[in-house]
Order: C-alpha cells, then structure tokens, then sequence
C-alpha cells in the first residue's frame, strides 16, 4: 500500500512538471526547467546560431538543475527506497521554492524579460532537480516524474503489440497522459497570469509531501505494532 502511495505522489508530481516545463517554454523563452533533453535540444540549435533560439537560459538552467540534484542526494544520502523524512523535507523545500517564485513573479514587472527571467528559470530549474533526484531515490519504476520517453518506450515495447505482457502499463500510460494534461493545464494558466501556474504547483508539490509523509508515518507505526521491542522484564 505504501508503495501505491508513493507511486501516486510521484504521478501528481509528474503532472505538475508538464505544468512547469509549459510555463518555462511558453512564457520564459523556450526554456524547460524540468526536461533538461529537452533543453540540451535547445541547448545544441541555439549553439548551432538556429534564429531566435536561446542559449544563455537553457544552460543555464541545466548546470542549476544539476546543482539541485546534487544537494538533494547529498541531503538524501543513503535512505533507501521508501519515503523518508529526508524525503518529505526535500519536497516541501521544493514547495516552499516554488511559492517564492510565485511572489516574484506576481510582483517583478515583466518577469519573462531580461535578468528577472533568467533568475526564475534558473531557480526554478534548481528545484525541479531536487524534485527529480528525490523521485529518483524512491526507483519506482517509469515514473520520474520529468521525463517520459523512457516510459513510452516501454509502454511500446512491452505491448500485446510488440509481443510483450504489457507490463506496468497503466502507470506508464498515467505518466504520458498526466504529463501532457499538465502542460496543457500549465499554458491555460498563461492565458490568465504567469504566477497562477507557479502557485499551483506549489500547491501539488506541497499536498504530495504532507500525504506522502502521513503514508510513510503510518507505515512506521503499522510495523513498530507488528514488531514490538521486546520488554527487559
């Protein structure tokens, strides 16, 4: 049941990163601060001199991305694949990230343009790192919570279609269709103001990390009642 728990957490994060990266692509100059293949795409055109496509944003947010995931794993350390309390505080850290990010954008004039879109990508970017070294520790199986391509593979390749026993595939279907609802709940809340899309996910990331840490103390308490410490007496 914990795992299922987990699995649902990490599938609520990855609809809120299809909202992230259309957010960052749509209304900060093409930029994914989730997707880094998608950004490392970016990355090679721009360099390449392709018209109108950015290179100071995109590398910028993959070295900050990385930055992100290299203080969440060494917060995380070595704690195993359940949901730890090091977990709980990664992802409200993210959540308390992404709140911030909302009342920048909510106040700084024009927060897509110049320097003040550059900081956002680029924090925001750190944080979906986190997130993502964060889901990675927990090794559920085709969900990362920022990316797909790997799960569509193997929705494909495991399918009645190619021989398979469409191993999984309900979650890996999950992950595909949550990732594209959320980019296309992420470009709906540019139509109304950049700093609503942010809020929400920071409301998502937020609820993941309360009920993913009631699931984990629930589980605690379950085992330490099936396994008693035995008395001195």
């Amino acid at each position: 049941m914990t795992r299922r728990l987990d699995l649902a957490m990490l599938l609520l994060l990855t609809f809120s990163t299809g909202m992230v990266d259309a957010i960052g692509y749509l209304g900060f100059d093409k930029v994914f601060t989730g997707n880094m293949t998608g950004n490392v795409v970016i990355l090679g055109m721009g360099l390449a001199g392709a018209d109108g496509v950015p290179v100071l944003r995109p590398a910028l947010a993959l070295v900050f991305f990385m930055v992100g995931a290299a203080l969440s794993g060494r917060i995380l350390g070595d704690i195993g694949e359940n949901w730890h309390h090091r977990t709980t505080v990664i992802f409200s850290g993210v959540a308390v990230g992404c709140a911030a990010l909302c009342i920048y954008v909510a106040v700084v004039p024009d927060p897509e343009i110049g320097l003040a879109g550059t900081i956002f990508t680029s924090a925001l970017s750190a944080l979906m790192g986190a997130q993502a070294a964060a889901a990675r520790k927990m090794k559920i199986a085709d969900v990362t919570t920022v990316v797909v391509t790997s799960t569509i593979v193997g929705l494909a390749a495991d399918s009645s279609l190619a021989g398979g026993d469409n191993v999984r595939w309900i979650r890996r279907a999950l992950a595909v269709v949550l990732i594209l609802i959320g980019a296309l709940a992420g470009a709906a809340t540019l139509m109304l103001n950049q700093w609503i899309g942010i809020a929400l996910v920071a409301v998502m990331i937020a609820a993941a990390a309360v009920i993913g840490h009631l699931g984990e103390k629930k589980r605690r308490t379950r085992a330490e009642a099936a396994d008693p410490v035995p008395s001195n007496a």
